[in-house]
């Protein structure tokens, strides 16, 4: 029985091919490519004369299956254009096909935009989620956004050059003018980064500019919703605190300034409110002297 090998690639700086993809490339029965001509040029760097077929997005299952032939006589490595295989990548029909025959799925890891975008990105790392490419159209791109809009987890995307400000403009809508990171070329000569408020980004392309390149955004996640009480909320929740304070024998005034403190409310006000619960009446001017000790 063979075992199936997920072999990332380089996403654009060949010196990122690891040691063990390398090996793994070389001793494999047979690789199995999204494109040969583009892996082609990949393997000839490195000398690799392992034989190749093309497994891809319009590949039906019966390429998945003479996969699974193979893989009953041997071992076959799964690579993409560029980067780890099954994200944002065809593969994810062929590792389910392994692993119902009995294959072993091993990942050999190595180069990944979405996580080199992450980390270099200034944004929260802790949690986040990847949602690959965004549809095409503005309106199911609004539609799937929205479903994150609450999220709190730093979220992940790539897009095309020729929809980037359509889909900044989207992210600016939908989301609203949160930090953002877009990290351009990854690893390539014109690697580029601009780090800012969404709506600075957008600023950043004036009128008729063409981005190029393959775009990673890191957008962070949306900000814990803050409940702010009510005035009427706040206020019974200094009596009731008052309350506490004079049954154990605290004065009225003490009281006051401990509840004034506690609740962020003016103290003149509490002062009053702490009075009216002692069951006492003062004049204005004697609350006002008597917060101001």
């Amino acid at each position: 029985m063979g075992t199936l090998f997920l072999v990332a690639t380089p996403i654009g700086n060949l010196e990122d091919m690891t040691l063990r993809a390398l090996r793994i490339l070389r001793e494999a029965s047979l690789i199995a490519a999204e494109d040969t001509r583009h892996t082609r040029k990949l393997l000839s760097h490195f000398e690799i004369a392992t034989p190749m077929t093309s497994y891809h997005e319009h590949s039906g299952p019966a390429r998945t299956d003479s996969l699974l032939a193979a893989l009953a006589t041997g071992d076959v490595a799964l690579v993409s254009d560029a980067g780890t295989p099954l994200l944002s990548d065809p593969g994810q029909a062929l590792v389910r096909a392994a692993l119902t025959a009995g294959h072993a799925v091993v990942p050999i890891p190595g180069p990944s935009a979405a996580i080199a975008a992450l980390v270099a990105s200034g944004l929260p790392t802790d949690q986040f989620t990847f949602l690959g490419f965004l549809p095409r159209k503005s309106s199911d791109r609004r539609a799937l956004l929205a479903r994150f809009a609450q999220a709190p987890e730093t979220l992940i995307l790539y897009e095309a050059p020729h929809r980037l400000l359509a889909c900044l403009d989207d992210l600016l809508a939908t989301l609203g003018d949160r930090n953002a990171t877009l990290a351009r070329e990854l690893t390539k000569i014109h690697e580029e980064w601009r780090r800012g408020r969404l709506s600075v980004l957008r600023a950043g392309y004036k009128h008729g500019d063409a981005p190029r390149g393959e775009f990673t955004i890191v957008v962070s996640g949306a900000e814990p919703a803050v409940e702010r009480e009510t005035a009427e909320t706040l206020e019974r929740r200094a009596i009731e605190r008052i309350h506490t304070l004079l049954a154990g024998g605290v004065s009225v005034r003490e009281a006051a300034v401990e509840v004034a403190r506690l609740t962020g409310l003016p103290r003149r006000q509490v002062y009053r409110l702490a009075l009216k619960a002692s069951g006492g009446e003062l004049s204005s001017e004697a609350a006002d002297s008597a917060t101001d000790k």
